[in-house]
């Protein structure tokens, strides 16, 4: 059997720009994606605090060190510039390695600046 797992998550990222003439996608800063283990071009979901929205999309590389977070396309009527929101992306494996899974947990301040870094939500033994 096969599951599909938390990997990462920005949390509490703060958007930037919402940017709808653009065709589509969320551009994030590569140090925010690489903390959280967030590939180009990878699938997210973006669960929007501030106003309730969810969306998925997939994550494009922003500027470096800028703390860009920008929803681009459609989606910017979806979500607004200094919303708050998470992303998260997921993997899919199997039962016996989902249950040691440990997902990177990146936090961040209001200006999208890593806080802190973990790999674990909880310590928790599954069976």
């Amino acid at each position: 059997m096969m599951r599909t797992m938390l990997a990462g998550k920005i949390h509490r990222a703060t958007v930037t720009e919402a940017n709808v003439d653009y065709e589509g996608s969320i551009t994030i800063d590569p140090d925010l994606m690489e903390a959280a283990g967030i590939l180009p071009y990878e699938l997210v979901q973006v669960l929007d605090i501030t106003n309730g929205a969810r969306l998925e999309t997939y994550a494009i590389e922003g500027e470096r060190g800028s703390g860009q977070v920008c929803v681009n396309g459609a989606a910017g009527l979806l979500v607004r510039e200094r919303d708050m929101i998470i992303v998260l992306h997921f993997l899919h494996m199997s039962e016996e390695d989902a249950c040691r899974v440990s997902p990177r947990i990146v936090r961040v301040d209001a200006r999208n600046r890593i806080v802190s870094r973990t790999n674990r939500i909880e310590a928790r033994s599954y069976y």
